[in-house]
């Protein structure tokens, strides 16, 4: 429901375009690890994802089931709620561990958060959390990085900013694109791996750069 809603929705706010490395959907049972920059980008993440074939299950952060309409869309659709700072934080893997034995394509934002500054400009990824590493050690599953830019044009600043660059966006519809790198496996330790996913989505980030309108020419 919601990878259909965001297929529906995004282009009517910006033009998306997207590129991958591999053709096709993403394979079943890998992780896709995307850097997170705007309370926008999940959307246009979902959408560039469902235009390849794929609809994924989504880690996010657990206040997002707190609301209504939104909440029930995410429990139908077997997402999975991430308790940051919680004894149950450490569920969320073993629920994303299930989705992936279970053929599903699991969506998780390596950096655990939005960037601080409120500007429209999109920053590189920021350092890494240690999960995606962790869930990939313990699944054996193949991540595709995936690198997104323009998303802050859609939604960015204060709570008046965001809202207000929403309503407008159908007006502007700023450009955004999306790129997938080629699956990889992480290997070595935890820290090792941590930084080997951070510099994949920091290259697919990159090449989404290059393929964004606002910086080519």
């Amino acid at each position: 429901m919601l990878s259909s809603t965001a297929h529906a929705l995004v282009p009517l706010l910006g033009r998306l375009t997207v590129t991958s490395e591999t053709p096709g959907p993403v394979a079943p049972g890998s992780i896709v690890a995307a850097n997170h920059t705007s309370l926008a980008d999940p959307a246009v993440v979902l959408a560039a994802l469902h235009r390849l074939g794929t609809r994924p299950v989504v880690l996010a952060t657990a206040g997002l089931w707190r609301i209504p309409l939104l909440g029930t869309a995410l429990r139908r659709g077997g997402h999975v709620p991430v308790h940051r700072g919680s004894a149950h934080a450490a569920t969320a893997l073993d629920a994303a561990a299930t989705a992936l034995a279970d053929g599903r394509v699991v969506l998780i934002y390596g950096e655990g958060g939005l960037p601080r500054h409120r500007g429209p400009h999109d920053g590189e990824p920021r350092p890494f959390r240690t999960g995606l590493a962790r869930l990939a050690a313990a699944t054996g599953a193949p991540v595709v990085p995936l690198g997104q830019y323009g998303a802050r044009r859609l939604s960015s600043g204060s709570a008046a900013k965001q809202l207000a660059g929403l309503a407008t966006a159908p007006l502007r519809r700023p450009a955004l694109h999306v790129h997938l790198g080629a699956p990889l496996h992480l290997d070595g330790d935890i820290p090792t791996a941590t930084e080997s996913a951070h510099r994949a989505v920091t290259d697919a980030w990159r090449t989404a750069r290059r393929h964004h309108p606002a910086t080519t020419g």
